[in-house]
């Protein structure tokens, strides 16, 4: 056990204070992000909207999602990512507060697109934030770390949300969210100093090569377009499927929700070291990922007994851990001496699209063919997304890529 605790600590090492500094700041951000997990609820259940309705509301939630990842790589390649962060800290915690208030379909949807419009500016900016802050041969550690402190986040946000909805009810959470924006925002502007960070951004962007011209790379966002779609099934049709099918309350889903971020504290950075002193290739990695998430969904169509959902759980976070570092780092390394800012909007934006078409298409299958076939095509769709991966890897052979 000694062994394991040391192994454990040593995984940590060699990262730079900015980049602990950053997921501290990211860490409250996320713990805060407690509505998110339950909208499909708070829609059905508090607001009384159907299924089809959800569905085209997380459709703008997907489409804000696309604009603001957009926006923040425009911003990052500009102004840098410390301001582009800060900026949407800030601004999103006033947004998440109002968000409750909108009661028309037209007025939640206006109102999600305009939260995640303004909130997703932040991702392209944290991924170039890593570039900058960490060393080549550290980024996909770094990348994990950023993803523990959002997975730590998401242990705890579900579960805490789960208890203020059965105390306080649904408006809670938006005040929670708006006040733990602000506070990460705060932090930002205090922790992070922002000469070393305009320092940093100014030796991210060589030359004016954009990732749109990236054929290949390309290819790999289409992959993560399908790695998204049956992903984030997750975060919208599968609650439903605990609520409806098996009958568990908000507190228990936010618990189930919650052993999702609560492994991945204990278990990625050990094994992303492990990997990474392995000689597959990060292609290999992502299919790993992409197969075991995509087995998640087979398995619990075997049985109904609940206990298979912690099987499920536990398939698709041990997909994730493994998929989104290593795409991550495929990602960064493409963007080498490119602008970072592109290549890494981009890659936000194909789990923004993925929010576009996999949140509606999915309440869509549920209401017409119910779950257990819906889960059968989320399982076809990530075998579709391996073979996209397999010719990937075969094109950036022939390319000699450094970044395969």
């Amino acid at each position: 056990m000694q062994k394991f605790f040391r192994s454990y600590l040593d995984s940590f090492g060699g990262l730079r204070k900015e980049v602990w500094l950053l997921s501290l700041i990211t860490l409250i951000n996320r713990a805060g992000t407690m509505v998110i997990p339950f909208l499909s609820l708070y829609l059905t259940k508090s607001q009384g909207f159907s299924l089809d309705q959800v569905g085209w509301i997380l459709t703008f939630f997907g489409l804000g999602s696309v604009t603001g990842s957009w926006l923040g790589g425009k911003l990052t390649d500009k102004f840098g990512h410390y301001r582009t962060m800060a900026g949407s800290l800030i601004v999103s915690s006033l947004l998440f507060v109002l968000l409750q208030f909108p009661v028309t379909f037209w007025g939640f949807a206006i109102g999600i697109y305009l939260v995640m419009a303004v909130a997703d500016v932040f991702r392209p900016a944290v991924f170039v934030a890593i570039s900058a802050y960490s060393k080549p041969e550290n980024r996909t550690r770094s990348v994990t770390l950023i993803r523990l402190a959002i997975n730590l986040g998401f242990s705890a946000g579900p579960a805490i949300g789960g208890l203020i909805i059965a105390t306080t009810g649904y408006s809670g959470l938006f005040w929670v969210d708006g006040l733990t924006c602000l506070m990460a925002g705060i932090l930002l502007l205090i922790l992070l100093h922002p000469k070393r960070a305009l320092e940093e951004a100014q030796d991210l962007v060589i030359s004016a090569a954009s990732a749109f011209k990236d054929k290949l790379y390309l290819v790999f966002i289409a992959a993560m377009i399908m790695f998204g779609f049956i992903f984030l099934q997750y975060f919208s049709t599968m609650p439903l499927f605990y609520a409806n099918y098996h009958q568990l309350n908000e507190f228990e889903i936010g618990l189930l929700l919650g052993l999702n971020g609560l492994t991945i504290f204990l278990l990625e950075m050990p094994l992303i070291k492990y990997m990474e002193s392995r000689k597959h290739s990060v292609i290999s990695y992502i299919n790993l990922g992409m197969l075991l998430t995509g087995f998640s969904f087979l398995v619990i169509n075997l049985t109904d007994w609940v206990g298979v959902l912690i099987v499920g759980m536990l398939l698709v976070t041990i997909g994730e851990m493994i998929a989104f570092p290593f795409s991550n780092r495929f990602a960064l390394d493409r963007s080498d001496g490119k602008k970072r800012g592109s290549y890494m909007a981009l890659y936000s934006i194909a789990f923004s699209v993925s929010h576009i078409f996999s949140h509606n298409s999915g309440m869509h299958l549920v209401g017409s063919i119910g779950f257990q076939w819906t889960w059968y095509i989320m399982l076809a769709l990530a075998i579709l997304g391996v073979l996209l991966l397999i010719i990937l890897k075969k094109l950036l052979q022939q390319e000699g890529s450094s970044a395969l």
